[in-house]
């Protein structure tokens, strides 16, 4: 049988059948995702609203197309498993921006659980960061024919 090793240590069969831990991988990519991809296409159909948002805390509303790329196209990758340690590191990144730039007034207390809400996101990235995709990603599947 042909198999891989994950960062973990537990072996991966070229196959990769579907087990409780690959399918909650691919679920907490989704999760993850599933906020990025609606907030990115909402801010395409809210674009003027977003951008004099974006002005009124000091950020040029001229990087809303790159905002609204990165939600967006980040989710995709994420979603996909494509480029997953890479991307969960900038949206890792893009999180903690985020909540720096747009939530720190931490006395109203919606924005301290938006602050906190983005730190925590973060984390998740960061945890995709360590421990990859899973075998049900297009990462799993390039690793499956590198090393098969």
């Amino acid at each position: 049988m042909n198999t891989s090793v994950r960062a973990s240590g537990a072996k991966l069969s070229s196959t990769s059948p579907i087990t409780l831990a690959n399918s909650a991988e691919v679920a907490g990519r989704f999760l993850l995702s599933l906020l990025f991809l609606l907030s990115g296409l909402g801010k395409v159909g809210a674009y003027a609203a977003t951008g004099a948002y974006m002005a009124a805390t000091g950020v040029p509303a001229a990087l809303l197309p790159v905002v609204i790329a990165t939600e967006i196209l980040g989710g995709l990758a994420i979603v996909l498993g494509w480029k997953a340690r890479i991307v969960a590191f900038l949206l890792a990144g893009f999180c903690l921006l985020t909540a720096i730039i747009f939530h720190r007034n931490l006395a109203d207390q919606t924005q301290m659980i938006m602050f906190f809400k983005n730190l925590s996101i973060a984390g998740g990235f960061l945890l995709l960061v360590a421990n990859g995709a899973g075998s049900l990603s297009l990462d799993g599947r390039a690793a499956r024919k590198h090393t098969g």
